[in-house]
């Protein structure tokens, strides 16, 4: 049996139906990911550890429904007795004494750790090209990014090197690497899943949540973090999803457009209802929140996360060796032009109208989702972390990658980034669905009939 690009629910049948151990299972992957080291997708892996663990659960089974299965962390999440380094050198001795809550939880579950996965240097980034680890790389073309700053997790999960994997997200930084690796990642509504043992950018914004390679699999891993098992049967028939054109369906990659709007054309056949909406104000709105808000939490929370662990670090001992200039330049622009406290409560009151709006929207159209195009575009070359080329021009490369995950980010409502298809060159294409506030849950079970009508996306060989 190829034991490769299986399902977490599969390996878990695996399991229990003897049809493999543990120890083959992990063997196999460990196998793939020095066959795959070239992806730089790790940054911790401890293969004899996890050997040994596989072996122990095979000689003295254990009940819970990760039992065996290996799940990676993106880099700032602690495991205990494991550096979380947020892809910082200054952080390279930061060795977490007890597990985050979002780990322990998998764990508890029986879940095996499979390692810490690359990531954009300290989260604040989409490409992954990370200045002191070097880049992480997109599993169908090694010049190309995976996206990121969960970069690590979605070529991981694309090359078939782990069945499931947990990042964070506050700007896109689940969904947009899952769309342009062909994955898919949630981002849970906002202080849905625990916060705590995570290095931080904004506690407002910030999430922790779950990637894999299918929506089954990511409701599973949100079952187990939450404790919410709730689960429905959704039927296409009737579904009404809301289209916001001009704020996600223009000036898009032609590719990407063809691709999306062939999905559309899917759902239609199988009666979903497309409803043409706008949010009120939406982008005057969004564009109030975001970097007042990152930009004022990220030099206070990161300085008391360093507080809670006991470390002597400051926020510019960090700065002064961070390798990757992108993000050197935001941390100075955060440290030199500090948000006013104004503005920052302009920025938070902005949010709950934002909110609002998306809540009236919602009701107003009787909608169950709004449905987007992940990213305007398909994975861009390593390096072009200032400007990428979208049709002949160029544009910044990441207003452009989080033009539409930023707007659920903002508003602290989930989505969940699912593929729709292949540009013709091959690349995956993702598909953004955000409910709302509150309905993580039904949002899944939408996504997972959606999935069963979108072609198959082919993963990494």
């Amino acid at each position: 049996m190829n034991l490769i690009n299986l399902s977490i629910v599969d390996v878990r049948h695996g399991l229990q139906t003897k049809q493999f151990s543990s120890a083959e299972y992990v063997s196999a992957l460990i196998e793939e990911a020095g066959r795959r080291s070239a992806l730089n997708c790790f940054v911790n892996l401890d293969t004899a550890r996890l050997l040994r663990e596989a072996r122990l659960f095979d000689d003295q089974p254990k009940a819970g429904p990760l039992a065996g299965i290996p799940i990676a962390f993106k880099d700032n999440i602690d495991v205990r007795g494991v550096a979380t380094t947020a892809g910082t050198r200054k952080l390279r001795a930061n060795f977490a004494a007890k597990h985050a809550p979002v780990a322990s939880k998998l764990f508890d579950a029986g879940a095996l750790f499979f390692g810490k996965l690359s990531m954009h240097e300290l989260a604040l980034g989409i490409t992954s090209n990370n200045g002191w680890l070097g880049p992480c790389r997109h599993p169908l073309d090694l010049g190309l990014s995976p996206g990121g700053s969960s970069g690590g997790n979605s070529a991981a999960l694309a090359a078939g090197l782990v069945p499931g994997a947990i990042g964070t997200d506050t700007g896109g930084s689940i969904r947009l690497p899952a769309a342009l690796c062909g994955v898919v990642g949630l981002r849970p509504t906002a202080g849905r899943y625990p916060q705590a043992g995570i290095v931080p950018i904004s506690h407002t914004r910030d999430t922790a949540g779950p990637m894999a390679r299918c929506v089954e699999d990511v409701a599973l891993l949100d079952a187990v973090v939450t404790g919410d098992h709730a689960h429905e049967a959704v039927e296409l028939s009737g579904l009404r999803l809301g289209l916001l054109r001009h704020a996600t369906w223009e000036r898009l990659e032609r590719d990407v457009q063809k691709v999306c709007e062939e999905a559309l054309d899917v759902l239609r056949k199988a009666g979903v209802i497309l409803v043409e909406v706008t949010v009120e104000n939406l982008e005057p709105l969004n564009a109030a929140i975001g970097f007042p808000v990152v930009l004022y939490e990220l030099i206070r929370d990161l300085p008391a996360y360093l507080r809670s662990r006991g470390s002597a670090l400051t926020i510019q001992s960090v700065i002064d060796e961070i390798r990757s200039p992108d993000v050197a330049q935001i941390m100075r622009l955060a440290m030199d032009n500090p948000v006013p406290e104004t503005a920052y409560a302009d920025a938070l009151t902005a949010r709950l109208k934002l909110k609002e709006a998306y809540r009236q929207c919602f009701r107003a159209h009787r909608l169950d989702a709004i449905i987007l195009p992940t990213s305007p575009m398909t994975a861009r070359p390593i390096g072009a972390d200032e400007t990428v080329e979208l049709e002949g021009e160029q544009v910044p490369t990441f207003a452009t990658f989080i033009r539409h995950t930023d707007y659920a980010s903002n508003a602290g409502l989930p989505g969940i980034s699912l593929p729709a298809g292949l540009v013709e060159a091959g690349l995956p294409v993702g598909l953004e669905l955000d409910g709302p506030e509150g309905s993580d849950r039904r949002l899944l079970a939408i996504a997972a009939a959606i999935e069963r009508v979108m072609p198959s996306v082919r993963l990494a060989p």
